[in-house]
C-alpha cells in the first residue's frame, strides 16, 4: 500500500501521478454537468476512485465498469447522430433531386403562347386557346398577309422546327410567328372565349385607367385605330368619357393595333353591359382670377399685346411707301 499511494504537499500520488489538479482543468470542469457531458462524467469516476483508494475491489470493479458504460455510450450516441446526420443530408439531396426535377417538368409544360404573353410589354394579350388555331376557318385568308406562314404556324402550335432554316431565316420565321398570333389575337377576343378571359384581364386593371381627371380612374381597354397590321400603334378606349388615350408603358404602346382591332372594345361592352359606367357629369372650366372666360372672347382679334411691334413697322413703312407712290 506505501509503494502506489505517497503523500506530496498536500497531494496524492497514485502509480507516480500526480493527483492534484491544476486551476485551468477545475475551471474547465466547473461549468459541465457529468450527466451531459460522458468525458466529463468518466472524469469525475477517475477521479473519486483515484481519491478513495481504500475502497474496496468490487467497489473498484464497479467504477470501472461504470466508466467503461458511459465511454460505450458516448461512442453509440456519437454514431446516432452519424447516423442522423448522414439521413438528413440525404434527404436534403433527394429534395433538392425533387425540386429539379419539378423544374424541368414546368420548363417542359410552357408553351410557346404561355411564353409569349408572360414576356414584359405584352400585358395586353390573352392566351389563344390552340383548338381555335388548329382550326382552318379561324385562320382564313392570314396566310397571304405573313411571310413564312406554315413556318410560323408551326412555331406557334410548338411544332419541330424545320431544319433547313438558316438564322436569318430563323429571326424571319419568329417575327412572323408574332405577327400572325396578333393577328390571330385579334380574331379570338371576338368569341365567347376569348372575351371572357379579356373581361379577367380587365376586371384585375391590367390594361391601366382613364387619364381624365373626371372618370375617376375608370379602368379603359385596348383597341387600334386600324385593322390592317402595321397601321398604327394600339391605344386604350375609356368607357366613361368614350376617348382614346396612350398606353401608360411605352413597351405597351409599341403593340400593334390591328392585334386588338377596332371592334373589340365596343362589342365587349355591349355584351357585358353591367359595365358600362355613367357619363360624367362634371367637365372643366377655364377660369382666371376665379371668373368663367367668355365664349366670345374666343372670337375677338387678336390683342395689341400680342402683335409683334417689329412687324408693325415695316407694314406701316410700306403702307407709307404705297400712299406716297399713288400721290405721285
Amino acid at each position: 500500500g506505501e509503494v502506489y499511494k505517497e503523500r506530496v504537499q498536500g497531494g496524492v500520488r497514485v502509480g507516480g501521478v500526480d493527483g492534484r489538479l491544476s486551476n485551468k482543468q477545475n475551471r474547465e470542469g466547473e461549468g459541465k454537468h457529468p450527466r451531459n457531458d460522458p468525458h466529463a462524467c468518466s472524469s469525475s469516476v477517475t477521479n473519486s476512485k483515484r481519491s478513495k483508494l481504500d475502497k474496496s475491489p468490487n467497489e473498484t470493479r464497479v467504477l470501472q465498469d461504470l466508466a467503461r458504460a458511459v465511454a460505450l455510450g458516448a461512442v453509440t450516441c456519437d454514431r446516432n447522430n452519424m447516423n442522423a446526420r448522414d439521413f438528413d443530408e440525404e434527404s436534403v439531396d433527394s429534395d433538392d433531386d425533387d425540386d429539379l426535377s419539378e423544374s424541368e417538368e414546368e420548363e417542359d409544360d410552357t408553351t410557346w403562347i404561355m411564353w409569349w404573353c408572360s414576356l414584359r410589354g405584352n400585358e395586353f394579350f390573352c392566351e389563344v386557346e390552340e383548338e381555335f388555331i388548329q382550326d382552318d376557318f379561324n385562320l382564313t385568308g392570314l396566310n397571304t398577309m405573313v411571310p413564312y406562314y406554315d413556318h410560323a404556324l408551326d412555331m406557334i402550335l410548338d411544332v419541330d422546327p424545320q431544319p433547313d432554316l438558316t438564322d436569318e431565316q430563323q429571326e424571319v420565321v419568329e417575327q412572323a410567328a408574332e405577327m400572325l398570333y396578333g393577328l390571330i389575337h385579334s380574331r379570338f377576343i371576338l368569341t365567347s372565349r376569348g372575351m371572357h378571359r379579356m373581361h379577367a384581364k380587365y376586371m384585375n386593371v391590367e390594361y391601366g385607367r382613364c387619364p381624365r381627371v373626371f372618370c375617376q380612374g375608370q379602368p379603359v381597354l385596348p383597341v387600334g385605330q386600324s385593322d390592317v397590321a402595321r397601321t398604327s400603334m394600339v391605344k386604350v378606349f375609356c368607357p366613361r368619357c368614350e376617348d382614346i388615350f396612350y398606353p401608360h408603358s411605352h413597351r405597351q404602346g409599341n403593340i400593334d393595333g390591328s392585334y386588338f382591332g377596332t371592334s373589340f372594345p365596343h362589342l365587349f361592352l355591349e355584351t357585358y353591359s353591367d359595365l358600362v359606367p355613367l357619363k360624367p357629369t362634371q367637365r372643366y372650366v377655364p377660369r382666371i382670377y376665379g371668373f368663367r372666360i367668355h365664349s366670345s372672347a374666343k372670337s375677338r382679334p387678336r390683342s395689341a399685346l400680342s402683335k409683334d411691334p417689329k412687324k408693325e413697322t415695316n407694314q406701316d413703312s410700306v403702307s407709307k411707301g404705297d400712299n406716297v407712290n399713288r400721290k405721285a
